[in-house]
């Protein structure tokens, strides 16, 4: 009796298709984000030089267009990425279990970007669909906004997750994909915790110039 079995290659090769979309498109949102953030940190510098790159970015269309591609890149990559999250409680349960046995830095490291991720999808939806349904984009209707009282407190929440999100991330693909070699793999981690640190704190200014930016 003959029997066919399906090629054992096949499923291990979508995946990695998959996981190689998921780090391209986590690199690009990684590089968004940093981008995004010296951008929007130009009203430290002068509301008036934050207007002109927004000016900039709308009159050559990138803002209508670049915005809804950002948010499709951004909902894609993380259903990417929940192909490996344990939805389930009793998955959930045995990750925990895990990551408490193994007490291994690395994991304590996913299982916070998991974390900040479902949350950050939520927030970020909200925050770019307020953006993109408001346009153009101005220092004054943003300082007007965070002063609101309201949207304050969400950016205060928004902002060391998506750092800290984004670090994260930046770290696991440098490891995960040879980037960063073993011996390397500590003072990396370091630099990283540095620059994390260095884009929450460029955000908090940010964050305190709106707030105390005149919009009268």
């Amino acid at each position: 009796m003959s029997v066919s079995y399906a090629p054992a290659g096949k499923p291990g090769k979508w995946d990695g298709v998959m996981d190689w979309c998921q780090m391209l498109s986590g690199a690009g949102l990684i590089l968004f984000m940093w981008c995004h953030m010296l951008l929007v940190s130009s009203v430290v510098i002068s509301p008036d030089l934050m207007d002109y790159i927004a000016e900039f970015f709308e009159s050559t269309g990138m803002a209508q267009v670049g915005g809804p591609v950002i948010f499709l890149v951004f909902l894609t990559h993380f259903v990417l990425a929940a192909r490996k999250i344990p939805f389930r409680f009793d998955g959930q349960k045995v990750a925990w279990q895990h990551a408490r046995m193994m007490r291994h830095g690395d994991t304590w490291l996913w299982l916070v970007q998991v974390l900040s991720a479902m949350i950050i999808l939520i927030m970020g939806s909200i925050h770019i669909w307020v953006v993109l349904t408001d346009l153009p984009i101005s220092a004054m209707k943003s300082a007007a906004r965070v002063q609101s009282g309201f949207w304050a407190i969400f950016y205060l929440v928004l902002l060391p997750l998506i750092e800290l999100h984004v670090g994260i991330g930046f770290y696991r693909i440098a490891v995960k994909w040879g980037f960063v070699k073993d011996s390397q793999r500590a003072r990396f981690k370091r630099g990283e915790n540095i620059l994390t640190m260095l884009f929450i704190a460029i955000g908090f200014i940010t964050l305190l110039r709106f707030l105390f930016l005149s919009v009268a």
